[in-house]
């Protein structure tokens, strides 16, 4: 029984009757799930590396809250506002990815964080739901408004957050910023030429970052023959999940991340297939699978071009973040350094899955008449 009633006119009761449960249930789910995960595999990476053994639970859980208020505070916004705040976090976000080049902390032989004081930012994170709602606003104002170039626009864009993410280098995300873009235009009404166009141009860089990128052509020949180098993440994963089983060893009691450096982060899938089992890892899947499929449904009936393609974005690039990391975790295809949304640690990725989620959520609520406010 639910504590309030549809007739509740507060704010908190407006917004229970409106959002779409199922998908607030399944991120809560995963929230704890996530947190769960970090007692359980960060203790020996951190002190791997001589830090104390609850660091890394410190620090995530300090922005746990702060995260949590902003999926909220964020969902309550119409429409109208979500632009609003896309767009500033886009332009703040976009300078400061900028300024990865210029005092950007290289770490691993990539410019992808800025140094702050207490923790690392990395901006890219921020970039992806706020250009995804950003193109969507783009796209919907070129349909409605003759002579608004909003599609000239998104693409002038699109080159330059992909030019500077390969430029860090960060192929990782420039296919999962790329992947969003192309669904988004692709639901706008994109003609068939121009889409096969755009297929045959994404094959030809997917080629050119292989032949151009050394650590690009040597995660993708470890991926196809392993004995070409070092495949011993991955070789450790793989064996996670076979120790672990049905049911797993229990919480606590993998040993995969006492070796894996990215144990909890990365690869904090393995670390859950060794502990929880794999009826554990497909209650994972399901949960993510319940967040991207209640959203697809609820926007079957919308009629704002701008709310649909903004949340079709969102949930595309959730859903295939968490694809891309689960994936990686189980050889289907080459590693890449992508955390699993709310599960893996990372303060950036959480804050903006944050806001990403708090996006969907906002632009996924039922609104009087399917209209947009």
């Amino acid at each position: 029984m639910t504590a309030f009633a549809r007739t509740d006119t507060s704010l908190f009761g407006q917004w229970w009757w409106t959002v779409d449960r199922w998908t607030v249930f399944a991120l809560a789910t995963v929230i704890g799930v996530g947190a769960v995960m970090l007692l359980a595999a960060s203790p020996p990476v951190a002190e791997r590396i001589g830090l104390d053994p609850l660091h890394f639970v410190r620090r995530q859980i300090m922005l746990l809250p702060v995260a949590i208020a902003v999926i909220f505070m964020v969902s309550l916004q119409p429409p109208r506002m979500i632009r609003r705040i896309a767009l500033a976090v886009f332009a703040v976000a976009v300078v400061m990815l900028a300024l990865t080049f210029v005092i950007g902390a290289e770490i691993k032989g990539a410019r992808r964080w800025i140094s702050l004081p207490g923790m690392s930012l990395q901006p890219s994170e921020f970039v992806k739901p706020a250009f995804a709602v950003l193109t969507a606003w783009l796209l919907a104002q070129g349909r409605a408004r003759a002579g608004f170039p909003g599609g000239l626009i998104a693409v002038v864009l699109f080159a330059l957050i992909v030019g500077m993410l390969v430029k860090q280098p960060d192929l990782g995300m420039a296919v999962i910023v790329g992947a969003v873009w192309f669904v988004q235009v692709f639901l706008a009404g994109l003609p068939l030429f121009w889409v096969a166009l755009l297929g045959v141009g994404a094959v030809g860089g997917l080629f050119g970052a292989y032949r151009l990128l050394p650590h690009v052509a040597s995660r993708i020949d470890r991926f196809l023959d392993p004995s070409t180098g070092d495949s011993y993440q991955i070789d450790r994963s793989i064996e996670a999940f076979a120790n672990g089983g049905v049911f797993g060893r229990g919480p606590g009691e993998g040993t995969v991340k006492n070796w894996l450096p990215d144990a909890h982060a990365d690869f904090v899938f393995a670390v859950a297939g060794e502990e929880l089992g794999l009826l554990a890892c497909l209650f994972i899947v399901a949960l993510f699978s319940v967040i991207v499929l209640r959203s697809v449904l609820r926007l079957m009936s919308e009629q704002s071009l701008f709310v649909m393609l903004a949340a079709a974005g969102l949930v595309t690039q959730f859903g295939l973040q968490a694809l891309i990391n689960m994936a990686s975790s189980l050889h289907l295809m080459p590693t890449k350094g992508m955390t699993l949304p709310f599960i893996s640690y990372g303060g950036s990725s959480m804050l903006a899955l944050a806001l990403g989620a708090g996006m969907l959520l906002a632009l996924t609520r039922r609104r009087f008449g399917g209209t947009e406010p």
